[in-house]
């Protein structure tokens, strides 16, 4: 018999989120069911998966947890956050609820730039120590692999600050993690009568030193890419000006992403697209016609619903009708500050079912291969495939729909990650 680390067996389905692309159209109803599943882990990654009685028959191990009653999908991936920042926006919660509007706050100087302040404030240490417990909670949703932007310090040694500050946690942390540059989020205080002059500052200076920063990286010398990505919005960036910032970073190799169609659309899905940027985000005022054009390309759209959530706002992103168009839809938590305090992904799925009507099956495969296609990754992780990165979670209930069905609490019972269980589930040794 093979020797397996750990085995997963009897498990009431396994979910699997296969497929050799992001998942489309009537395909992302699908997430590959196996009934009477069992997964096999050798090295960190997935060695076999299939029913049980045919791994028994191939595998013995030195761990195996008994999933009856259970069932067990691949960890979720989370590809649009901003989980490294200084301070809090507890009063602008306060203030949106008395009436005032997300984007009142950010020109009356809150919003984004209330957070550079605090993160410009900060040390590296202490935002190391304050993210790393953010994704600690995290990881015990069942979030495997998280995107991490800058965008919080808006000059070059802060923006770089962020960086060393995202390494240090990909260094430390469980979750796998994949940085973005995101120097232009917004215009910071000291240049806001000369939105031009910023933009070469991100182009002609941060931009540089970043690459630099990069290439010396562990991301770098573990094929990890690096994305750059733009705010295209009011009281940021337009069309032009975002075009501009992707254009820098692909003309050094970088990959693009981009926030768009938040609260105003000006055309920037179809400049993203035009760019080949790998996702557009938010998406909450996209029209028909860009829609379509989502839908005819590569870019992978990425609503974000718990801003929508924690806004109170009643116009959600359409990811019905992305999904029905064709396009290639992923989800993710925008966790923040100010606009999405959520870590959950559970709840962003929750939330897309209810108010986007996304099925349960689309809202997984979303967060899952969907995912991990969004931060360039959907060759190593979000699906459970023999080779894959063993990220794995066994629910407390044997059928995955409750991921969004019951909501609030904590739907995973195991978080697996590269292999090695996280928590204490219930093993026992060979």
């Amino acid at each position: 018999m093979e020797h397996a680390d750990l085995l997963l067996l009897h498990a009431k389905q396994v979910a699997t989120c296969a497929g050799v692309a992001p998942r489309r159209g009537a395909d992302m109803k699908s997430v590959g069911l196996i009934e009477k599943g069992a997964v096999a882990v050798r090295g960190g990654c997935i060695t076999a998966v299939g029913p049980t009685a045919k791994i028994v028959e191939k595998y013995q191990a030195d761990q195996t947890i008994d999933c009856t009653g259970k069932a067990v999908c691949p960890g979720f991936v989370d590809p649009h956050t901003h989980v490294v920042f200084g301070g809090d926006r507890a009063g602008e919660f306060e203030l949106r609820i008395k009436g005032a509007s997300y984007l009142e706050i950010m020109a009356a100087g809150g919003g984004i730039v209330s957070t550079v302040r605090h993160t410009r404030e900060s040390s590296v240490e202490d935002l190391v120590t304050s993210a790393a417990r953010r994704l600690d909670g995290m990881l015990a949703l069942g979030t495997t692999t998280v995107e991490i932007k800058t965008g919080y310090g808006l000059d070059t040694a802060n923006e770089l600050k962020m960086l060393r500050v995202i390494e240090q946690l990909a260094l430390e942390h469980p979750c796998t993690i994949v940085p973005t540059f995101l120097g232009a989020h917004t215009v910071p205080v000291e240049y806001k009568q000369d939105t031009e002059r910023y933009i070469r500052l991100v182009i002609d200076d941060m931009l540089p030193e970043v690459m630099k920063w990069y290439e010396a990286s562990l991301f770098s010398s573990r094929g990890v890419p690096l994305f750059i990505d733009v705010f295209c919005e009011d009281h940021a960036f337009d069309v032009d000006q975002s075009r501009r910032v992707l254009q820098a970073g692909i003309d050094r190799g970088l990959k693009a992403k981009i926030h768009v169609d938040q609260f105003n659309r000006f055309g920037g899905v179809t400049m993203a697209v035009e760019l080949g940027a790998i996702s557009a985000d938010h998406l909450e005022v996209t029209d028909q016609i860009e829609i379509e054009t989502l839908a005819q390309s590569k870019t992978i759209a990425t609503p974000l619903p718990a801003v929508n959530f924690n806004l109170g706002a009643h116009a959600y992103a359409d990811a019905r009708g992305l999904v029905d168009a064709g396009a290639a839809v992923a989800l993710a938590t925008d966790i923040n500050p100010g606009s999405a305090p959520c870590p959950s992904m559970p709840l962003v799925m929750a939330i897309a079912c209810r108010f986007q009507s996304l099925l349960p099956a689309e809202a997984l495969n979303a967060g899952t291969i969907n995912a991990a296609h969004a931060i360039g990754l959907g060759d190593q992780t979000g699906s459970i495939e023999v080779g894959k990165q063993a990220d794995l979670l066994i629910l407390k209930e044997g059928d995955y729909r409750h991921i969004p069905y019951f909501f609030g609490g904590n739907p995973v019972e195991t978080v697996i990650k590269n292999g090695h269980i996280v928590g204490e589930p219930h093993v026992r040794s060979k």
